[in-house]
């Protein structure tokens, strides 16, 4: 880039070169991004023939997203590695590119969110669309677990061991996903204001189980409960009948295990009848699954669902009765039944079972 006999060029002919105004040459050479090589008799800015290289430089990094002073400092990086000066850690780019995907990352989720909701409007009948609305306009995009936790935090002891609280708030508590189908958007703006409204007909917020039990009675109840939910996964996702079993088993011995009690028939029998009448929080379950579940996919089995499955179970095996007469889950599977399909406070009995 050689426009005279001093091989300079004036800012007009380097902002041509490089596709740019003249303006920004001059934002660039203002903050010391773009070093000019002299000023002419006029004051007018010379830049040397290495300027083109360096301008077009700095306009891929701006392109890249980077700041001014992540400019600065690549630029200064690479200046010392072409000097034989102090040689950096070589990351400055590294770093600053992978900042800004990162940052991309979290724009594009919120755009996914953002066009989820707009779909959720566009499609739903007029008459619904109020409704909606509020229930977006509750919710931030993406949306925050906060109030999940909050919800459930109120349900677990004070003094539950951290690990325990964490381990069951992982499984409880759904991720919002990345990509959300309007469905999706729609099932965890309700489980954000269902878990933001108060529990009706609780006095307290903590289930009397817990304070009787105490925390690490309580941490070991969940820990079994979590185990036998595994277990039944295994029967819910090959649509297997409630049975006895291994899964059953684990069920009755996590209530035994946590109240110090040994495993009878009676004890069987009266654990059946109290669970049936336990509160309940279907809808939550209902709606961890819906945004656990992508279109088209097939839903998991939820803690409530795998709840009901050994409810049922027991029910079946002892014989147990409900409020209704009917024995508990009879007839029923927990995939049939919204009011068992999920489990629900069946881990936090009012009273622990005595034998």
């Amino acid at each position: 880039m050689v426009t005279s006999s001093d091989g300079l060029c004036g800012i007009g002919e380097l902002a041509e070169r490089a596709g740019v105004t003249v303006k920004t040459v001059r934002f660039y050479s203002d903050r010391d991004l773009l070093p000019e090589a002299s000023r002419s008799a006029g004051g007018h800015r010379r830049y040397g023939p290495e300027a083109l290289d360096r301008l077009r430089l700095i306009r891929s990094l701006r392109a890249l997203g980077l700041s001014v002073p992540e400019v600065r400092r690549v630029l200064e990086e690479e200046e010392e590695d072409e000097t034989g000066g102090p040689r950096g850690e070589g990351g400055t780019l590294e770093a600053a590119v992978a900042g800004r995907l990162r940052e991309l990352g979290s724009e594009l989720r919120a755009m996914r969110w953002r066009e989820a909701a707009l779909r959720l409007v566009q499609e739903c009948p007029p008459g619904e669309r109020a409704g909606r609305l509020r229930l977006i306009g509750a919710l931030s995009l993406p949306p925050s677990t906060a109030p999940l936790v909050r919800f459930w935090r109120g349900w677990l002891p004070a003094r539950m061991p951290a690990p325990a609280a964490g381990a069951f708030l992982d499984v409880a508590v759904p991720q919002p996903p990345d990509d959300p189908a309007p469905g999706q958007l729609l099932a965890f703006a309700r489980l954000n204001a269902l878990t933001l409204a108060p529990c009706p007909g609780t006095a307290q917020p903590q289930p009397e189980a817990h304070r009787v039990s105490g925390a690490r009675g309580a941490a070991v109840l969940y820990a079994g409960l979590a185990e036998a939910y595994e277990l039944a996964g295994v029967h819910l996702r090959r649509d297997r009948e409630p049975r006895p079993g291994e899964a059953l088993d684990g069920f009755v011995a996590a209530y035994t295990s946590a109240f110090g009690v040994r495993d009878t028939p009676g004890f069987r029998h009266r654990l059946a009848g109290q669970l049936a009448a336990d509160p309940r929080l279907d809808t939550y379950w209902e709606l961890v699954s819906e945004v656990r579940t992508p279109p088209g996919g097939r839903p998991e089995p939820t803690p409530g669902a795998a709840h009901d499955w050994l409810l049922a179970a027991l029910a079946a095996e002892t014989g147990a009765f409900g409020e209704t007469g009917e024995a508990v889950g009879q007839g029923t599977s927990p995939r049939q039944s919204k009011r068992r399909g999920s489990p629900g406070l069946g881990a936090y009995a009012e009273r622990p079972p005595v034998p």
